[in-house]
């Protein structure tokens, strides 16, 4: 079935919530193992509809802010989500007491437990209404970003749709496009401060209500961190500034003088990586789709198969329209197992690492999707992360279809952005961390903070006041994750270093890194991040050496 005929219904809360109770009860009054096994895969079942049902909705409406339907439904489902949350924590307490829990775990793992466990712990029905309102700020935030109309030279755009004039080899005209955003930006200011004043409040106050100190620790609970802490990511954190920051400024000075500009540079200077201009698709959208089937066709069977069954059930909307949220994604439609990929094409370098990137993410989801229970397709964030980062990095065997003459401008552009990229990502993560351990900030001593964090992680960039909305330290308020997904950020780091580690490898013997991806892929979700990279045959970020190497290996790579 095609995306645009699965059918989409709002269900009845009520309805829902009883068919919970009643699953519970059933579980809680089971006599063997083989009855709770029944209710327990019942409720798999039920799951995963209700959750396509959500899924459904959430994709059209980020598709089409504007649509009216699904906005009114995204209003039930930020309004109905929280309440339902009640009773399932009701159905989690009940499988975590069951006596046929050991039997259950024998067949089905223990970490459906260890995360049931994590999961008791980020919900109380007191916090409902905080929930909900942060739900709706969220939706606010993101129709906000949606509704961006930037007049540029003759015409009026986008936010995505701006990207290709950011990254314009011509000096003034990729200043004035950065301006012109930043210019968008700076006018909306004073209601994104609002904005997330008032999810940082309610955060800080559903983490106290919970009975912790502040938001901090239950933000890494709703993030699943089953296997690392926070005095984990401080390390990284302390790792990345002493190995990566040192050979990311280095590349930057190198581009600098590649673009005979000023050192720092500015930030419109550092969008742009070879003077000649920045390396583009060989084609339109099109051709990256026709290129991408060849690609994976090549790459495996299994990956051959799973993109001919996105492509014949059209799960894929791709280029950047009005109305459209930015970003992408890649969510699972339970019921039909099948991904969906959604992203904003601009016709940048992005678009092949975006479609490259959402696909890695498909492509676990599909090889997974008969796995049960539900919660054992995926693993937790970071390593999701690293299936998508990773498949970027094996889109390199057909770099010249997706890049032509530009490939090995494409791949020196590709490996450097992801040295830089993992600064920029850590600072992210410790900016929130200082957010949400000052939740009493004002809007001005936030913009302090990312100014100052600045100039530890990104050195390389000038605070001249250029571009004020950049120089004034407000750049964070484009990073999406900050505003809808706390504590998200640090994953694409630690993932992005798993990642190099199979460029390493892919550089050697292609071959022989595809099996160890397929071994990382082939688990889903059974197992914890640091047990996946263990099984996988790789080292863990966390282990400082793993930092150190990858950054010279791929200094040297880019040094010839």
């Amino acid at each position: 079935m095609k995306f645009s005929e699965m059918p989409y219904e709002r269900p009845d809360k009520d309805e829902i919530i009883g068919n919970i109770k009643r699953l519970t009860k059933e579980l809680e009054s089971a006599k063997s193992f083989s009855a709770a096994d029944e209710i327990f895969l019942r409720e798999d079942k039920y799951f995963r509809h209700i959750n396509t049902l959500q899924t459904i909705c959430a994709i059209r409406h980020t598709i089409d802010t504007r649509d009216k339907f699904y906005d009114e439904e995204e209003n039930f489902w930020n309004s109905a989500s929280p309440e339902i949350s009640e009773f399932l924590q009701e159905w989690t307490k009940a499988l975590l007491n069951s006596e046929f829990r050991s039997e259950l775990e024998k067949k089905y793992g223990d970490i459906i437990f260890l995360n049931a466990e994590i999961e008791l712990k980020t919900f109380s029905p007191d916090i409902i209404p905080l929930l909900q309102q942060e739900n709706d700020l969220v939706q606010e935030y993101e129709k906000l970003l949606a509704s961006a109309r930037i007049p540029f030279e003759n015409g009026v755009y986008n936010i995505p749709q701006m990207a290709p004039f950011k990254n314009d080899s011509d000096d003034k005209r990729r200043l004035s496009a950065w301006k012109a955003e930043g210019k968008w930006y700076s006018d909306n200011g004073a209601k994104l401060d609002e904005i997330y004043d008032k999810l940082v409040f309610l955060r800080d106050k559903a983490g106290k209500a919970l009975g912790y100190k502040d938001y901090t620790q239950l933000g890494y609970y709703r993030m699943m961190r089953n296997c690392y802490d926070k005095n984990d990511v401080e390390k990284f954190r302390n790792a990345v500034i002493k190995y990566l920051v040192p050979v990311a400024q280095r590349l930057c000075k190198e581009q600098a003088q590649r673009l005979n500009v000023p050192y720092p540079m500015s930030f419109a200077d550092n969008a742009l990586m070879f003077r000649e201009g920045n390396p583009k698709p060989a084609g339109n959208a099109d051709e990256i789709m026709r290129q991408a089937k060849l690609f994976y066709d090549g790459l495996s069977n299994e990956t051959s198969e799973f993109f001919a069954d996105m492509t014949e059930k059209e799960t894929m909307d791709l280029l950047a329209k009005e109305g459209k949220t930015g970003g992408g994604y890649c969510e699972s439609i339970y019921d039909y197992d099948i991904p969906f990929i959604f992203a904003n094409f601009n016709g940048t370098r992005d678009d092949v690492e975006t479609v490259t990137h959402e696909a890695g993410h498909a492509f676990a989801g599909w090889y997974n999707r008969k796995r049960v229970p539900a919660q054992t397709v995926w693993p937790s964030l970071e390593a999701c992360e690293v299936h998508s980062m990773s498949m970027e990095f094996f889109s390199w065997l057909n770099a010249e279809g997706f890049f032509g003459d530009d490939s090995e401008k494409f791949k020196y552009a590709h490996l450097a952005s992801s040295i830089t990229f993992i600064p920029y990502g850590t600072m992210v993560d410790h900016f929130q961390h200082i957010v949400y351990d000052h939740p009493e900030y004002t809007p001005e001593m936030r913009h302090s903070e990312w100014k100052r964090l600045l100039g530890i992680y990104m050195p390389w960039l000038r605070l001249d006041g250029e571009i004020p909305f950049y120089s004034e330290g407000k750049g964070w308020q484009r990073q999406s994750h900050i505003y809808c997904d706390p504590f998200y950020y640090i994953d694409y780091c630690l993932a992005q270093t798993v990642a190099l580690e199979f460029w390493t490898m892919i550089q050697k013997d292609p071959e022989n890194a595809w099996k160890h991806y397929m071994k990382f892929t082939s688990l889903g979700g059974s197992k914890t991040f640091t047990e996946l990279i263990k099984e996988a045959g790789l080292k863990s970020p966390f282990d400082e050496e793993c930092l150190k190497e990858v950054c010279e290996t791929a200094e040297r790579w880019l040094s010839k």
